[in-house]
């Protein structure tokens, strides 16, 4: 959906389709139909945004195929769908019905940098005739662990060949494509802090960031003085991640409920305002570090679970606040995040994920109208 913000420019509302990976391009199309076509018809929009997930297989082959990409664009169009962002935060392949996120490949492999040149040779072709830019999403870098000065060095090489691909791919179309790079717990890109630091050694017209707000609540800081931080070194906010994570007060009085939480295919990782940091929810139940806790498992916006939990909620409200409620928008993207979530614990799980996303984009599309984003545009000012 396009909306128009009280300065007069647009910004874009789009959903995940990153609920499975796909096998190929035909399970691709599959999964517009039943997580895109199904919830614009439902919403009663002429035009939907959707924000795709191309595993690397299918990226790759994407990438040097103009035949399929204009085939899969036709798809899109035929659906009154469009897309201006691609997610290449999760790498992995089809083929499993809850696979694991892997920590690799980071961003000192070339295999990140392949799979994100990828993705943006993609995204110019399948861009709205009138967007003369678009963005790309990957991971904040790689996980903490086992980060040295190698892959160090080996990074900061990939990231100015990122940025030597994007200018040629720019060149070639006339079109641009930037990378949000999203922090998150554990990540070497964590804090807003250690994350401006990266970035202002890099080329910030192409690299920004990508703010995952569930991400954002994990690390505990206030919106405000995060994005702040951001606009103080520069740093464009390129593409942000409407989402929410779970909240727990006490967790010694809530380990039976939590425990309904875990799923063995995806970590879920646990932090206090004090630091402390879990790779996975069955590791904090093990010890009990002290609360109360964020998990990032991502709940509804539009629900709250019941006592004794929480969600972070309001912490994506205050930070759209800062982000919206001056008098420039401070980004053109936001992406509703619906990853292969129910809303509920995995043992409550229904067949009701169309009825989800469209509940969320609703409830995310009174948000924003009451933040002056209301009246949608028809085309975006060049």
């Amino acid at each position: 959906m396009r909306l128009r913000h009280h300065s007069g420019r647009i910004v874009y509302l789009s959903h995940g389709t990153n609920l499975r990976p796909a096998r190929d391009l035909r399970a691709v199309v599959d999964q517009l139909d039943t997580y895109a076509s199904a919830v614009r018809a439902r919403l009663g929009v002429d035009t939907l945004g959707v924000s795709l997930w191309l595993p690397p297989t299918i990226a790759a082959a994407l990438a040097v195929d103009g035949r399929a990409r204009t085939r899969l664009r036709a798809e899109l169009d035929a659906r009154g769908l469009e897309v201006v962002t691609l997610s290449g935060v999760p790498y992995v392949e089809g083929g499993g019905e809850a696979p694991v996120v892997r920590h690799d490949p980071d961003w000192s492999s070339p295999a990140r940098l392949e799979y994100t040149l990828d993705l943006a040779r993609i995204l110019v072709d399948l861009l709205p005739e009138d967007a003369v830019r678009g963005a790309v999403t990957t991971i904040g870098l790689g996980h903490r662990d086992g980060w040295d000065s190698g892959k160090e060095r080996a990074c900061l090489r990939m990231l100015r060949r990122l940025s030597a691909g994007l200018a040629e791919v720019a060149w070639q179309t006339g079109r641009a494509v930037r990378v949000g790079f999203q922090p998150g717990p554990g990540c070497v890109m964590d804090t807003a802090a250690d994350t401006a630091a990266v970035l202002a050694t890099v080329d910030r017209e192409r690299l920004g960031v990508c703010i995952d707000l569930a991400n954002l609540a994990c690390v505990w800081e206030h919106p405000a003085d995060a994005l702040d931080a951001y606009a103080d070194a520069g740093i464009s906010i390129i593409r942000v991640q409407i989402a929410a994570a779970l909240g727990v007060p006490q967790p010694s009085v809530a380990t039976d409920r939590l425990r309904g939480y875990v799923e063995p295919a995806r970590r879920h990782p646990v932090t206090n305002p004090a630091g402390a940091y879990e790779d996975d929810l069955p590791q904090a139940l093990g010890d009990l570090p002290p609360g109360p806790w964020r998990v990032r498992y991502r709940v509804p916006l539009h629900a709250t679970p019941e006592p004794p939990l929480t969600t972070t909620a309001e912490v994506s409200r205050a930070a759209l606040r800062h982000l919206l409620g001056g008098s420039q928008p401070a980004t053109d993207y936001l992406d509703l995040d619906v990853p292969a979530w129910d809303g509920l614990p995995p043992a409550e799980h229904a067949d009701t994920t169309t009825d989800l996303i469209a509940a969320e984009l609703a409830y995310t599309r009174r948000d924003l109208s009451d933040l002056g984003l209301d009246a949608p545009a028809c085309a975006l000012p060049r």
